[in-house]
C-alpha cells in the first residue's frame, strides 16, 4: 500500500494580486504564505511551488545516494545536497541543478560521482521530474 502525504494550498483574489498559503498536512510544519510576486521575482520570506520541489528533490536524491552507498558497502559519512529549481514566468519551470558534496570514507571520486549519477537517474522525485532538465554538480571530500 501506497504511503500518502498530505499538504493543502489555499488562494484568494487573482493571480498577480491575491496571495495564498500552503500548509503541510502530514508533518503539522505549519502554514507559509505565498504571493505571485514571491514566486516570480524576490522570496521575501515567502515560499514558492519551486522552493517546495527543490526541498523534495534534495532530500529525496540525498536519501537514494546515501541509500545506494551503504548498498554498496560504502556508507557515507556526510552527504549534502541543495537544489535549485529554475522557473521562468508564462513558461514554467525550466531546469534543476543538484549539487552534492560527499564524504564517503573507503570510496574515490570517481565512484561517488557514478553513485550520485545514478541517484539522480533513480530517486523517486528526480523520476517524476522527467520532463524537466536536471543537472548534477558533484563534489567529494576526502
Amino acid at each position: 500500500m501506497a504511503i500518502i502525504r498530505n499538504a493543502s494550498a489555499h488562494w484568494e483574489g487573482s493571480l498577480m494580486e491575491g496571495a495564498g498559503k500552503v500548509t503541510f498536512e502530514s508533518s503539522d510544519l505549519g502554514t507559509h504564505d505565498v504571493t505571485w510576486a514571491s514566486r516570480a521575482t524576490e522570496s521575501n520570506g515567502l515560499t514558492s511551488p519551486e522552493e517546495l520541489i527543490a526541498a523534495a528533490h534534495s532530500t529525496c536524491f540525498s536519501m537514494a545516494l546515501s541509500h545506494a552507498l551503504a548498498e554498496a558497502g560504502t556508507p557515507a559519512e556526510t552527504i549534502d545536497t541543495s537544489a535549485a529549481v529554475g522557473f521562468k514566468p508564462g513558461t514554467g519551470i525550466t531546469d534543476i541543478t543538484l549539487t552534492v558534496t560527499g564524504k564517503v570514507p573507503g570510496l574515490d571520486a570517481a565512484a561517488f560521482e557514478q553513485a550520485a549519477q545514478g541517484a539522480k537517474e533513480n530517486c523517486p522525485v528526480s523520476q517524476a521530474l522527467k520532463s524537466v532538465p536536471i543537472t548534477l554538480e558533484v563534489t567529494f571530500t576526502e
